[in-house]
């Protein structure tokens, strides 16, 4: 694609930036028959090839984002299978994320747009704020039919809808610490994402990882001074907050990697792995964290990622459950870990089936079945249809967000596949599943 940006534009470092992503763009459209919300609505500007020009035009131009521009940027997912489509190597999550700063600085929302926003990026990333929030939840609750039908309360009535009936308590085991594996060898040592939402959540899920690798054999480290991965802000375009949370990260494993060194910084959420491995590139610019930050990332390993390369034992039992296998776009698209996932499950007992589409979103993508929950909601259905149609009695995935918007409308138990990992090496089994009655034939 040509550009016709300035010298003085392109002193600015994130613009040089896009340019050079822009150019690489060939207008092939081969991303319009994966992208879920072109799909959707057949609309070329909700394409990310539509989304390339409105961008380029917006900052090629140095204008203020108008209503246009901003409605077709709110509607993209970041799911990032434009990524995986791309013959050219457009890298359009480091555009659009540029472009969603663009649009935070520059372009003044609806009043209850604002303060909506703003309630998200206040209460999400801190585990004892969303905690407490789940809990009033439940005094709105009844609300939910009037807020959703008026447009600007729509994001409220959804913010209710996917609000839990209970909320865990807080798992001790989040606490920072040391946790030892064991037998007599020590097969490495690990830190672990303690994580936002999910460790409110699902609590559950870092405890089994925990609980997994130390029964393996690998020390887990908890560390201190850790904040959430800064994704959900990121993508709302809230920059500085995104960076805030990235060095604060930095910090924490950077001790953790002098107290005693690490093998690998283990993520349960595949949204987070995402972002954590794009530190090296976030904080580039930043002398005082840039070596630090790609450190980090280089050693950022999604949990099924880092068991693939440990020699595991053979399971303790073997399910022989029928698993419908739902990858995450974060995990596809955004870290492209495809095989391992499947071939941990296949290995532990598990018959693994692929739903049909495994390439579109399930329309959770972070904030987005709030503040799109409309696309949003469509999205979910026709993912539920494909996982259903595999005539699996689980759903695995590897994203809490994906957990919550699948479970919100299937008929079956979606647990996270640690849990299935744990349960066939040992562990309990998942809350949920009927073993009498999900056995393959």
């Amino acid at each position: 694609m040509q550009t016709s940006f300035s010298l003085a534009q392109l002193a600015d470092p994130h613009v040089a930036e896009s340019e050079k992503i822009l150019r690489k763009c060939v207008h092939c459209g081969f991303c319009t028959a994966t992208c879920p919300t072109y799909v959707t609505l057949g609309n070329e500007l909700d394409s990310p090839r539509g989304r390339i020009y409105l961008i380029k035009d917006m900052l090629e131009n140095s204008r203020p984002a108008d209503k246009e521009i901003v409605t077709h940027i709110d509607r993209c997912l970041s799911c990032l299978a434009c990524m995986t489509t791309c013959p050219s190597g457009v890298n359009y999550m480091h555009l659009v994320d540029h472009a969603r700063a663009h649009i935070q600085d520059t372009y003044k929302r609806p009043l209850l747009d604002r303060l909506t926003r703003a309630l998200l990026a206040f209460v999400l990333p801190y585990p004892a704020r969303f905690r407490a929030a789940l809990k009033l939840a439940k005094l709105g609750k009844p609300f939910v039919g009037l807020f959703g039908n008026i447009p600007a309360l729509r994001p409220m009535a959804a913010m209710l809808r996917l609000a839990p009936a209970s909320v865990p308590p807080a798992s001790p085991m989040a606490s920072p610490g040391v946790h030892v594996g064991q037998g007599a060898t020590k097969r490495g040592r690990v830190a672990i994402l303690t994580g936002c939402a999910q460790a409110v959540l699902d609590p559950g899920i870092n405890d089994t990882t925990i609980s997994l690798l130390t029964r393996l054999g690998v020390e887990v480290v908890v560390p201190s001074g850790e904040a959430c991965c800064g994704a959900l802000v990121h993508h709302m375009g809230h920059e500085q907050a995104a960076l805030a949370s990235a060095r604060q990260n930095v910090d924490a494993w950077t001790r953790a990697i002098a107290q005693g060194g690490l093998d690998a910084i283990v993520i349960t959420a595949s949204g987070c792995g995402t972002t954590i491995k794009d530190y090296g590139f976030m904080l580039r610019l930043d002398p005082a964290y840039a070596d630090k930050a790609a450190r980090v990332s280089a050693l950022a390993k999604d949990i099924t990622e880092y068991l693939a390369v440990l020699d595991l034992p053979e399971p303790v039992r073997k399910p022989g459950t029928i698993v419908a296998y739902h990858s995450a776009c974060s995990m596809q698209h955004g870290q492209k870990i495809t095989r391992q996932p499947k071939e941990l499950l296949a290995k532990a007992g598990f018959v693994v089936r692929e739903p049909r589409e495994g390439h579109l979103c399930c329309g959770s993508a972070g904030t987005y079945n709030i503040l799109q929950s409309e696309i949003s909601a469509q999205l979910r259905d026709r993912k539920v249809r494909n996982i259903e149609a595999t005539g699996a009695s689980i759903v695995a995935t590897g994203n809490i967000g994906c957990i919550t918007q699948i479970a919100s409308a299937a008929k079956m138990p979606v647990v996270h596949t640690i849990k299935l990992l744990d349960w066939a090496y040992g562990g309990p089994k998942p809350e949920g599943v009927d073993e009498r009655l999900v056995a393959a034939e």
